[in-house]
């Protein structure tokens, strides 16, 4: 059987700058039954320069007169917070995970303790970023959003040359449009990347509701990374895109729900049928009367429940053989040929 589904309930930059939000943000996962909550950490002006255009997504949910420097300015979770929220997830039992977006914000993040680091998509084409997180040998999961196969290679090879082992490395197929059409979702690029780089594999979602999720863990995603958000009606690039409480909750439940239902490969009759098998298998029985010393035949036997009999799988051994007593209609037919099944 394999491990438990990790679930990352996707904070990002939904707590708007306040503290407050935050904490309730980590109670309503830590309520939904997630395993991880992940922040976005950035210092603005190292990441994005004052020419950078917003994507579209962000045009339609934010001040259209916003700079993306001024808004990842007014989004930016200062570096302070991020002890508080690290101890205040961990006190629920609750990992904490951070993408950092800058090199800076990465010598944060493992000076802070952090055992697994998130690389966002955009910096899948970084190469001295992908080398110094490399060159920390932490847990990495690698966002691949508009990646192709090649630059998904080209990452994986930089983080593993700097120092990280292959095996601590899972790989998340990504979409970044936010929401996510779900003809773009292209879910079966996840396999695709598991049997091409022999990488643990999971997925970043970003359409809108729960089924993709599903279907990934279905799949095998090993990792399964949702936004979320309090009320996706908030101001805010990503709430649109994002999941309330109650639907997180949902989410959580159904995978795990899928977890236990993909069972373990073996086929064999479950606990909760075993105690059916005699009330809906057949048995051979006497189709009319049969006198004893009357030969057997399909003249005057059949197959009908229950299964508590000989199974029909033994008929041609029945067939042709003597009757060692009289049988009446539905009596069940027993033979010296043949153990009882």
């Amino acid at each position: 059987m394999r491990d438990k589904v990790r679930i990352i309930a996707e904070i990002g930059v939904n707590f708007n700058g306040q503290l407050k939000i935050a904490y309730e943000l980590i109670d309503a996962a830590k309520d939904a039954g997630v395993d991880a909550v992940k922040f976005q950490t950035f210092v603005p002006d190292n990441m994005i320069s004052r020419f950078a255009e917003k994507a579209d997504y962000q045009l339609s949910s934010t001040d259209p007169e916003q700079s993306q420097l001024e808004m990842a300015k007014k989004l930016a979770l200062p570096f302070d917070y991020h002890v508080l929220l690290k101890k205040y997830a961990e006190d629920k039992d609750l990992e904490f995970i951070s993408s950092p977006f800058d090199i800076e914000s990465i010598i944060f993040l493992d000076r802070l303790g952090l055992e697994c680091l998130k690389i966002p998509s955009g910096e899948i084409t970084n190469l001295p970023y992908l080398r110094y997180i490399g060159s920390l040998r932490k847990q990495i999961i690698l966002s691949s959003g508009m990646s192709t196969m090649q630059e998904v290679s080209n990452a994986l090879d930089i983080l593993i040359n700097a120092g990280t082992a292959k095996q601590n490395i899972t790989v998340l197929h990504a979409n970044t449009m936010y929401p996510t059409p779900m003809e773009d979702v292209n879910l079966n690029a996840m396999l695709a990347i598991q049997k091409e780089f022999d990488v643990a594999v999971g997925y970043s979602d970003h359409t809108l509701g729960i089924e993709v999720d599903i279907a990934a863990v279905a799949i095998g995603a090993s990792v399964i990374e949702k936004h979320f958000t309090l009320d996706n009606k908030m101001d805010g690039p990503d709430h649109k895109a994002s999941l309330e409480p109650e639907e997180l909750k949902a989410m959580v439940l159904a995978i795990r729900n899928i977890e236990k239902a993909l069972g373990d490969c073996k086929k064999r009759p479950s606990p909760s049928e075993i105690e059916n098998i005699n009330i809906v298998r057949k048995s051979i029985i006497a189709k009319q009367l049969i006198k004893k010393g009357e030969l057997f035949s399909d003249k005057n036997i059949t197959t009908k429940r229950p299964g508590t009999g000989i199974s029909p799988m033994l008929w041609d051994n029945i067939i042709g053989t003597i009757a060692t007593k009289d049988y009446k209609i539905d009596d069940l037919i027993y033979s010296k040929a043949v153990e009882k099944k």
